[in-house]
């Protein structure tokens, strides 16, 4: 990727990204800029990656090609409003901030700039994450693949959504997702060690089970419902843990997770 990018914040996210831009080879470090109100962060991105580092966020976006908006939502309209002196159309606004909308990032920033919302999620700290991202009207050609370039460095999965109304709901089900998988997997593992498993067997059983499940519905591609079918012999174990969950109500437990952190991601967007 031949362009300059700065991040505006330096958190955990925008480390990730860095991270996997550098490693991979997509940018040089010296075409990357990070700023950050934590000067422990700056020395430590400065380190590790070699980046220019600032704690000035006019001076980080200042003249580059991409400018990454990665900080939190409740501090995003001051960012925005100090940003505004120097962004320009000829930059690209990557922003990873939950539910702030386009049309307050274009507000904030004002000159109709380029912006791109993007929603990844933890699993990019490991080069794991899936990630949506939806382009704003003053976007244009060629920017897509900019942003799904830059995404993918982290996040093996990216999808492009049409409607921003979509956004929350990609935050409810991916973005605020691994905590779900993380206490379905701390249940799991509690469950093997209440039958006597040991802690370390337990947890490593119910974790490669886990993504070995998640790689063989990914890599077959076939109905979940048909490899669910593979596993459940009539009268067996795996229908009677079944209708187990279903009793316990899993499945809608799940159903109000996703619709909760979805509504909570709009309230977050007009706050």
């Amino acid at each position: 990727m031949d362009k300059s990018i700065a991040f505006i914040g330096a958190g955990n996210m925008a480390e990730a990204m860095v991270r996997g831009l550098v490693t991979a080879g997509s940018v040089r470090p010296d075409a990357v800029a990070v700023s950050d109100a934590s000067n422990t962060r700056l020395l430590h991105m400065k380190k590790t990656y070699d980046v220019h580092a600032n704690a000035d966020n006019k001076k980080a976006a200042k003249g580059r090609d991409i400018v990454v908006l990665s900080v939190k939502p409740q501090v995003m309209d001051a960012v925005l409003k100090e940003l505004s002196a120097v962004i320009t159309a000829k930059q690209l606004v990557v922003s990873i901030a939950a539910g702030v909308t386009v049309e307050r990032i274009e507000d904030g920033l004002g000159k109709k700039p380029r912006v791109v919302r993007v929603m990844p999620n933890t699993p990019a700290l490991i080069g794991q994450g899936a990630a949506a991202m939806y382009m704003g009207a003053n976007c244009k050609p060629g920017d897509s693949e900019t942003a799904g370039r830059l995404l993918g460095a982290v996040c093996p999965v990216v999808v492009t959504v049409g409607d921003e109304r979509l956004m929350d709901a990609v935050t409810g089900l991916s973005g605020s997702g691994p905590a779900y998988i993380f206490v379905m997997l701390e249940a799991m593992s509690d469950a093997g060690v209440r039958m006597g498993l040991p802690r370390a067997d337990a947890f490593r059983l119910a974790a490669q089970t886990m993504l070995g499940a998640a790689g063989m519905a990914v890599a077959t591609g076939d109905p979940l419902c048909k490899l669910k079918d593979m596993v459940t012999s009539p009268g067996g174990t795996t229908i009677s843990g079944l209708a187990s969950l279903e009793e316990a109500g899993l499945r809608n437990a799940l159903y109000k997770a996703i619709e909760s952190a979805t509504l909570r991601s709009r309230e977050l967007g007009k706050s």
